[in-house]
């Protein structure tokens, strides 16, 4: 019973040591993003990594929709949460009506469920497209959104 005392003592007093991690920041400024791939959206969109891939199969994206630019329909194989920071801008479930999205607003998309978000046609719009890969990818991409679905 002592040894075992003593062998759990010399672990949990190891622990902290072999546990050990540092917070890391990683600045918005470093994080480089680019233009949206025009063959997934329509307007000028800027998708920037919000953190490595240290989440494992988790990754996100913060995304800005200038006016009138949005993405293709596409679904998600585990779901999609977006997070609004700033702006106005609109969602789309297939088959459904749009919705006004706006700073503050978080989205659930369940998974294999067809929409697109952007922005309105007036108003630009950023937020954080959360989503995890299921047999290595994250997203099925399908056709744009056209001029008459989109509306404006």
């Amino acid at each position: 019973m002592k040894r075992t005392l003593l062998t759990l003592a010399v672990l949990l007093a190891a622990a902290p040591t072999a546990f050990a991690q540092s917070m890391e920041i990683s600045r918005h400024a470093d994080r480089a993003g680019q233009i949206g791939d025009a063959e997934v959206f329509t307007g000028t969109s800027y998708v920037a990594p919000v953190f490595p891939p240290v989440m494992g199969d988790v990754n996100a994206g913060e995304v800005t929709f200038l006016p009138g630019a949005r993405s293709a329909w596409h679904t998600h194989p585990a779901g999609q949460i977006l997070v609004v920071t700033s702006g106005t801008g609109w969602v789309q479930e297939r088959g459904q009506e749009k919705q006004i999205m706006s700073a503050g607003d978080v989205v659930w998309c369940p998974p294999d469920v067809e929409h697109w978000h952007g922005a309105t046609d007036t108003t630009s719009v950023t937020h954080y497209a959360i989503q995890k890969a299921v047999d290595g990818s994250a997203v099925d991409w399908g056709a744009h959104v056209t001029d008459e679905e989109y509306g404006g």
